[in-house]
Order: structure tokens, then sequence, then C-alpha cells
């Protein structure tokens, strides 16, 4: 057996997958950060929980039915995973077919991948969901609508992937899904009654900037090899980050008269978000111009919010949920094979870009309406939203039994 695995694992590939799951957990504890610094300081605990509470929760979920959801072999037409992979029977140190790694270490970085994606749509019920609901509530959108979306497009026989859609490292399945789960989250439980402005933006962009070192994993680290398409997908990550940053920066100037740091940090991630389904598919010179477009894009989208009169706390879906449809449709039209992928519209071919543009409506119908029926359903039963009182006070004591930020050994909070 051990010779069989030597002979077929290579050691530089696993050293590389090893290390890029090590940088997507990192995200997360980051994602904890940049959301924190946001939100109010009696606040700031609460919504460091929501990251942090994901990696224990999607952790076990995972374990238990999610990676055979995800990726068992097919049922149901290419709707979802069967049962073959439950409580990981099956997933073992020797490699799949057609892999260089152990299967067990392409479950662990995919793990990563389930954790941060529930976590990104905790940034727009921030300050006002009571902490019981939202634990159901990412257990039960994990298991119905990111294990589902994930199939459809990475599983063995997934029908969205068999059609040809491309997704390199989660525009759809990590981005748009959790994006749009963010705006009916937003939209069903409701405005919060006194927002008030981030209270540490430091905190804010020391998250960003975790963030884009780890997106250095969840991107080049989803080539599953140590190879030139991991290379340029680490190159176009960085690119496009980059370009987003400065081109929200720019934007802000023209509209505001004055570039901000909250905008930076929101510029490069959006950048992020938006190379991801593309980052091992385009040249890099199309990749600045996909982060250009970001930042100017998802700039527009968080503006909007103000308009349609939702209250997005942290702008997950302007960031994530435009962000990543943006990626999607974008790769559709300038994928190229000279890069990696099959070529897309500017090439000459038309059906990779209308069967990305399918992937994001289909992925983006499912994820509303699903996560509309967990919602209403938690609604009824456990109820989502804490008290007027809770929320005046701080969800961090009231919900936790702790504060932030203490003065001297006094108790009180930093004023």
């Amino acid at each position: 057996m051990e010779q069989a695995i030597e002979a077929t694992i290579n050691q530089a590939d696993t050293a590389w997958l090893m290390v890029s799951c090590a940088l997507v957990l990192l995200m997360t504890p980051g994602l904890a950060l940049f959301y924190g610094g946001m939100v109010s300081e009696k606040n700031v605990l609460s919504t460091t929980m929501h990251s942090f509470i994901a990696l224990g929760i999607i952790t076990l979920q995972w374990v238990v039915i999610g990676y055979s959801l995800a990726f068992g072999s097919d049922a149901f037409g290419g709707l979802i995973g069967g049962m073959d992979y439950a409580l990981l029977n099956g997933v073992g140190l020797e490699p799949q077919e057609g892999s260089t790694i152990p299967h067990i270490l392409f479950m662990a970085f995919q793990m990563m991948f389930a954790i941060i994606t529930p976590a990104l749509i905790s940034g727009a019920i921030a300050e006002r969901m009571k902490f019981s609901a939202y634990v159901l509530f990412i257990l039960l959108w994990a298991t119905f609508v990111y294990d589902p979306i994930c199939h459809w497009i990475w599983g063995p026989d997934g029908w969205l992937g068999a059609r040809g859609a491309l997704d390199f490292a989660g525009g759809t399945v990590v981005h748009l899904s959790s994006g749009v789960a963010a705006l009916v989250c937003a939209l069903v439980i409701g405005r919060r009654r006194r927002p008030g402005p981030p209270h540490n933006l430091t905190l804010t962009l020391i998250g960003a900037g975790l963030l884009w070192f780890g997106w250095f994993g969840f991107n080049a680290g989803s080539a599953l090899a140590s190879n030139d398409n991991a290379a340029l997908a680490l190159v176009n990550t960085h690119l496009a980050a980059g370009a987003a940053a400065f081109a929200w920066a720019i934007a802000e100037w023209l509209k505001q008269g004055k570039p901000t740091a909250l905008g930076v940090a929101s510029g490069l991630v959006a950048g992020l978000v938006c190379i991801t389904p593309a980052a091992g598919f385009v040249s890099p010179t199309w990749a600045v111009a996909m982060g250009l477009a970001a930042g100017f894009v998802c700039y527009a989208a968080v503006l909007a919010k103000s308009r349609f009169g939702y209250d997005d706390a942290l702008d997950a879906f302007g960031i994530h949920g435009v962000g990543g449809a943006l990626g999607a449709i974008l790769t559709g039209a300038l994928a190229a094979e000279a890069w990696g992928g099959a070529n897309g519209l500017l090439y000459g071919n038309s059906s990779l870009f209308f069967e990305n543009l399918l992937g994001v409506g289909v992925a983006a119908v499912y994820s509303f309406s699903v996560t509309f029926i967990i919602l209403k359903v938690l609604d009824l039963t456990v109820g989502l939203r804490v008290t007027d009182d809770e929320e005046s006070e701080g969800l961090d004591t009231n919900l936790h039994g702790e504060e932030g930020y203490h003065m001297g050994g006094s108790g009180a909070l930093v004023e």
C-alpha cells in the first residue's frame, strides 16, 4: 500500500496544498477582524464570533455529511452527491483518480472553503441576529445551499460542470451564493435600529491584509498542484486585488472628494472576489482589467443599498454577491485556452459565456429561494432577531457575557 501511494502522490503538490489549506484557514480569522472593525465596539465580539463559530460547526458538518454531499458520487442527475463519503468513509491517504495529492488533503482543503462561505453571510446580519439562530442558520445553509451548488460545479458529475461552466476557485460556488444569501438575510431580518460608524478601522485593515495573504492559497491552491497554473493564479490574484483597491479609491475620490481606508480595504476584497473564478483561466492583463472593473462596479453596488433601503451592514452582497457574479460572467468572456481555460466569448466561444451566465442565474435564484425558506422557518421557531434592549445595549454582553474592551480593571467599555 505504501509503495503504491508513494508512486502516485507528488510531494511538491502535496506540500503546496498543505500550505494552501493553512492559508485558506487563516482567511476566516482575517474575515473576523475585517468585519469586527466595522461594527460598533459593543458588538465586536459577537461579530467575530460569527466567523470563529463557523470554524467549529462547519468542520463537523463537513466531516459528517457535507463533503459527501458536495463531492460524493452523483445522485439525482447531477444535483447532489451521495452518502459514500459520509463520516469520511473511504477518504484515505491514497489519491483520487487523476490527482497527485492524498484524498484526505483534498477533503481538508475544500473544508476551508466550506467554512468561510457561510461566515461571509454574517456581514449582512451583524449587530442584530440571535446567536442561536445564526448557529442553526449556517448549519442548514451549508447543507441545503452550499453543498448542492458546490456539487453542481465541482462535483464529479455536477450538472453545471458537465455543461462546461468554469469556476476556478469559487466565484459562483463561494461568493455569489453567500452574497445573494446575505441580501436575503438583510431583507428578512430588517434594518438596524441605531447603526453607527465603524469603531476600529485598524482592525478592518489588518483583516483585509490577512484576507489578501490567505487568498493566494484560496486561488493558487485551487490548481491542486504546484505548477504553472498555480503560478498564474497567484499572480492574477495579486494584480486584481491591487487594481481594484486603486479603482475603489479613485471612485471615492471622484464621488466624495477623498479616498478612505475602508474604501481601499473594501476595494481589494472586491478585486479578490472578482478574479476568483478566473484566476487560472485569464491572462495577467485581463486580471488587471477585472480588478479595475470590480473596484468601480462593487463601489456602485455598495452605494446602491441606501437607494434601495436594505441594511447590508458590512456590504457582503455589494462585494461578494456582485463581485462574484461579475467575475463569473467575465470569466465566460475572457478565459483563454492559452492561459489554462477554455476559450471564452472574446476568443470566439459564446458557449462558455452562456454556460457561466446560466450558472450565475441558477445559483443566485437557488441561493435566494432556499435562504429565504431557511430564515422563515427559523423565525417561526427560534426567532431571528434580538430584542430592542439587547440591540441597544450591545450583543457582546447580552449574548456572550463579555466585553471587547475594558478600561483598566473597571470593566467599563472604552468610549
